[in-house]
């Protein structure tokens, strides 16, 4: 089994290894919401074989149910459970099969949740890809670090005057997850007196990409968008 890091959303950031991968792939799983196609679907979209068998992984929720409520867990849980038992009987028939990821499998992904549970399992080998922070930061056309930098990666979804500390204590900045979080995290930047310093970067390096100040973004971005602070170090 393969988990492959697809990168932050343009076919050609593909590394070769990944991209050999998904066009000679029999079986290909992605993640995705129920009644759409998943980000990690369109990506390749035209690149799978003729004859793939595809794997759709449907999240039971995502924003249904606040993320401290017990059900949320209990319900994802089942749903790893259930995408393992589909994934092996694969495996265990013989065949390989590919688990495509956004960005790197490795880095807030859903797939490091199949990943751990498949330890001793199946085999599992590791695609990197590019991460959907440092597509963002190159189209942004500003260097994100600088020098003795400290660079902080947070989630929108924290809470909000966690938020604001954080932001306020570090040089650059990454936060993901903004989507319906973006009211809260304005006020969090605002808080931190770094409103000036921001840029919101939406679908990062794809054909609807979208770079704006924060102050001018608008009220309704999507989940993926990206928010960075970018750091002004030490340079020669």
């Amino acid at each position: 089994m393969h988990g492959v890091g697809l990168g932050p959303g343009a076919q050609d950031l593909l590394s070769v290894r990944a991209d050999k991968l998904v066009r000679g792939a029999r079986h290909v799983a992605y993640f995705r919401k129920e009644g759409r196609a998943g980000r990690a679907r369109r990506i390749v979209d035209g690149m799978l074989r003729a004859d793939a068998v595809e794997l759709p992984l449907e999240y039971p929720v995502t924003t249904e149910i606040p993320l401290g409520d017990p059900r949320y867990n209990m319900a994802l849980s089942a749903f790893y459970a259930d995408s393992i038992a589909r994934l092996r009987a694969v495996v265990e028939a013989g065949e390989d099969v590919v688990v495509l990821c956004e960005g790197d499998p490795f880095f807030y992904g859903s797939f490091m949740h199949l990943y751990t549970r498949l330890q001793g399992v199946a085999p599992v080998c590791v695609v990197p890809g590019i991460t959907g922070m440092s597509g963002a930061w190159t189209v942004s056309g500003t260097p994100i670090t600088w020098g003795d930098d400290m660079l902080t990666v947070l989630m929108a979804t924290l809470p909000e005057e966690e938020l604001a500390r954080r932001i306020r204590a570090t040089d650059a900045l990454v936060v993901m997850k903004v989507g319906r979080n973006l009211p809260k995290l304005c006020r969090a930047v605002a808080a931190a007196g770094r409103e000036d310093e921001a840029w919101l970067v939406e679908y990062a390096t794809m054909p609807e990409q979208k770079v704006t100040r924060l102050r001018d973004a608008d009220k309704a971005t999507p989940y993926f968008s990206i928010l960075l602070i970018h750091g002004q170090g030490r340079r020669p």
